[in-house]
C-alpha cells in the first residue's frame, strides 16, 4: 500500500497513538457519555428504541472511522451527529419527508464543526446538544430503562446497555450468559417499551416514588451479582459492582431529595469497602472473621458513611437500603468480629424486617442473633424458616443451618447441611468453601 503522507496526516485529527488509541477513545467516550447520547436522541426522536439503535450504529461507525481518520475534536458530538443522521435515514425510510424529519434535519449539513471536520462557520449549537436538559435526559433514560412493564432481567440488561454503556459481550460475561440471550433480552425490552407506548420522560412527581423503587432495585441487583457472583469461577466481579456504584452515584445526584437513593449508595460503598480483603492471592474467598481490616478501603467507608448521613438527614427515617447501609456501617467501623455491636445489628435487622420483610432478611437476622445471643436462639429462627419451606432450592438456608449446628457440636447434621449447601451453590469459589467446611467435620465428634 503506497504511503499517502506522514503518519499523523493519515490518522487525521487524532494523531496520538494510532488505531489502538483511537479505539480506546471510542470505548471511553461511549462508557462516559452513553446516557447523554441516547437520552438526547430519545428526546428528539421521541422513540427510545430508535435512539438506542442509532446510537449503537454510530458507535460501530466510530470503531471503523476513528482508527482510520483520527479521533474527532469533539468525540461526543461526533457520535451524536452520526447517530442523528442515522435517525434521519430511518425516518425517511418510514414516512418520507414528514414533519418530524424536517425538524430533525434542520440545517444539517456535511462537515459540521461538531463532527470533527472543518468548521462550518455556524455559531448555533448542535441541535441535539442542550446542556440544560442533560440531567433530565439521563434521569428519563434511567426511568425508561427500568420501567415496571419490563421483566427484572430485561431492566438489568437494558440499564447496563443504555445507562452503563456496556456492550452485549460485557453484559453476557458479567452474568455468564450467552451473548445471544443478552441481545434477545435487550431487543425484547425495546419492543415491549414501544408496544406499551412508554414515553421517554421523567415520571410525574406522583409516580416517581413508585417508579424509583424499580430503578433502585435494578442497581442493587447489578451490585449484588458483582459482590457475590451467583455462578462461575470468580467470587467477586469487581467491574460489575463498580458499575453499579457509578450508577448509584449518578442516581443520587439526579434525585437528591430521595433518601433511599443516598441509602443505596451508602450500602454499596460500605459493602465494596471490604472487597480488597474478601479474596486471597488466588481469588479464594476470605471470610469476615479472617479478613485483614487494614486492607479495607477507608475512602469508600468515608463516602458510604457520608451518604448514610444524607439519607438520615431527610428526616423520614431510613428505608430498606438505608437500614442495610446502617448494618454495613456497624461491620465497617468495628475493630473485629467479636467487638462488633451485634445487638445493634439485630435491632437494625428487626427494623428492616418490618419495612421490607423477606426470608433472606430473617436468615440474616438469625446470623446476627447467633453472634449476639448464641447459636441455639438463632437455630430456632432458621428451623422456622425451614418449616415454612422458604428459600428452598438455594444454598443460603442449609449453609447457615450448617454453621449453627457446627457451633452446637452437632457435627453429623452440620456436615449434611453443608454438603447440601455445596450441591446447591452455583459459584465455584463459594462451593469450595462449603465443601472444605463439610470435610472438616468428617470423623468422630
Amino acid at each position: 500500500m503506497p504511503d499517502d503522507g506522514p503518519p499523523d496526516a493519515r490518522r487525521g485529527v487524532g494523531a496520538d497513538g494510532g488505531p489502538d488509541t483511537a479505539r480506546r477513545a471510542v470505548e471511553a467516550t461511549w462508557r462516559i457519555d452513553a446516557p447523554r447520547i441516547v437520552g438526547a436522541l430519545a428526546r428528539y426522536t421521541g422513540d427510545f428504541a430508535l435512539a438506542e439503535d442509532v446510537a449503537q450504529e454510530a458507535l460501530a461507525e466510530a470503531l471503523v472511522a476513528w482508527p482510520r481518520d483520527g479521533r474527532p475534536r469533539d468525540p461526543t458530538a461526533w457520535l451524536l451527529t452520526t447517530a442523528r443522521r442515522r435517525a434521519i435515514d430511518a425516518f425517511r425510510r418510514r414516512a418520507g419527508r414528514d414533519e418530524r424529519y424536517a425538524v430533525l434535519g434542520h440545517e444539517l449539513g456535511e462537515g459540521e464543526a461538531h463532527a470533527g471536520a472543518a468548521p462550518s462557520g455556524d455559531e448555533e449549537p448542535d441541535l441535539l446538544w442542550d446542556p440544560d436538559r442533560i440531567e433530565d435526559d439521563r434521569l428519563a433514560l434511567i426511568f425508561t430503562a427500568c420501567h415496571p412493564v419490563l421483566s427484572t432481567e430485561a431492566r438489568v440488561a437494558l440499564t447496563l446497555r443504555v445507562v452503563g454503556g456496556l456492550s452485549s459481550d460485557e453484559i453476557a460475561r458479567a452474568f455468564l450468559l450467552p451473548r445471544a440471550t443478552v441481545q434477545a433480552r435487550i431487543t425484547r425490552a425495546k419492543k415491549t417499551l414501544a408496544a406499551a407506548r412508554v414515553p421517554f420522560e421523567v415520571p410525574p412527581a406522583a409516580d416517581r416514588t413508585e417508579r424509583l423503587g424499580s430503578v433502585l432495585s435494578v442497581v442493587y441487583l447489578i451490585f449484588t451479582e458483582g459482590s457475590t457472583a451467583s455462578a462461575g469461577e470468580d467470587w467477586i466481579r469487581t467491574d460489575l459492582a463498580r458499575e453499579a456504584i457509578r450508577l448509584a452515584r449518578v442516581l443520587e445526584r439526579l434525585v437528591p431529595d430521595e433518601p433511599e437513593a443516598s441509602g443505596l449508595l451508602a450500602l454499596l460503598e460500605l459493602t465494596a469497602a471490604r472487597f480488597p480483603a474478601r479474596t486471597g492471592p488466588g481469588g479464594e474467598p476470605v471470610l469476615l472473621a479472617d479478613q485483614d481490616r487494614r486492607r479495607w478501603d477507608a475512602g469508600a467507608i468515608r463516602r458510604g458513611r457520608a451518604a448514610l448521613v444524607r439519607a438520615a438527614g431527610a428526616g423520614r427515617g431510613l428505608g430498606p437500603y438505608g437500614l442495610q447501609a446502617a448494618i454495613a456501617e456497624q461491620h465497617d467501623t468495628a475493630p473485629s468480629v467479636d467487638a462488633t455491636d451485634w445487638d445493634r445489628i439485630v435491632v437494625l435487622y428487626e427494623a428492616l424486617g418490618r419495612v421490607a420483610p423477606s426470608p433472606v432478611v430473617e436468615l440474616n437476622r438469625a446470623v446476627a442473633v447467633s453472634m449476639a445471643s448464641g447459636p441455639a436462639a438463632a437455630l430456632e429462627i432458621v428451623d422456622d424458616l425451614a418449616a415454612r419451606e422458604v428459600l428452598t432450592g438455594t444454598y443460603l438456608l442449609p449453609s447457615v443451618r450448617g454453621e449453627l449446628l457446627t457451633r452446637l457440636g452437632r457435627r453429623a447434621e452440620a456436615r449434611a447441611e453443608l454438603e447440601l449447601a455445596a450441591r446447591l451453590c452455583g459459584n465455584d469459589r463459594e462451593r469450595g468453601v462449603l465443601e472444605a467446611k463439610a470435610a472438616a467435620l468428617d470423623g468422630p465428634s
